[in-house]
């Protein structure tokens, strides 16, 4: 089988990498600006930065390695959010959230040298009713600074969340059965 690199520095993605049997993966961060033109939808906003992140792995890679690429964002009524820039912002961004639903979209770039499958994945989130005070004592721990829309779905963010449409995975940065079904168009089968 062909060696398969993840070219993400996420341990979250690296995790769930590991969680469906890819244990032996090269990690290979290339650099990139995570820019994308004017009036792209959300699921094509991530597809194309998921692409030009792929393009960017390309120059680390062997033309027979499998590199897997993703970007992740937070939608909220079409407008992103990223990562908060301090505490008031991450307060700002979950109670924007709270009470509402909001779309986390995932593009996910599978290439093998010039083979190029890239696709996304939509998943809407609930959030409950939450207190200022809740959404305080949240950003307390710490966890919403380094995530975006300002909160972490496998942590304690999990306890803003009413309920989910969608891939689980895909709101921790990926998809993995969209990308269990892109790597078999590779080759690489995953239940066998």
């Amino acid at each position: 089988m062909a060696r398969i690199v993840l070219a993400s520095g996420s341990p979250r993605r690296q995790e769930l990498l590991r969680r469906i049997g890819i244990e032996d993966f090269d990690v290979r961060v290339p650099e990139t600006a995570e820019t994308y033109p004017a009036g792209l939808d959300p699921r094509q906003t991530v597809e194309y930065i998921s692409r030009e992140k792929s393009d960017a792995a390309a120059a680390l890679c062997a033309p027979d390695e499998i590199v897997i690429t993703a970007d992740t964002m937070v939608f909220l009524d079409e407008q992103r959010l990223g990562k908060p820039a301090d505490e008031a912002d991450a307060l700002r961004m979950l109670t924007a959230l709270q009470g509402r639903h909001h779309t986390v979209c995932t593009g996910v770039t599978v290439r093998q040298g010039l083979r190029i499958l890239t696709e996304s994945e939509a998943t809407d989130v609930y959030f409950r009713p939450a207190s200022e005070a809740e959404l305080l004592a949240y950003i307390r721990t710490g966890e919403p600074m380094d995530k975006a829309g300002a909160y972490g779905v496998q942590g304690k963010g999990a306890l803003l969340v009413e309920r989910l449409d969608g891939d689980f995975f895909n709101v921790m940065g990926l998809p993995v059965l969209r990308l269990s079904r892109m790597l078999a168009r590779f080759g690489v089968q995953l239940l066998n």
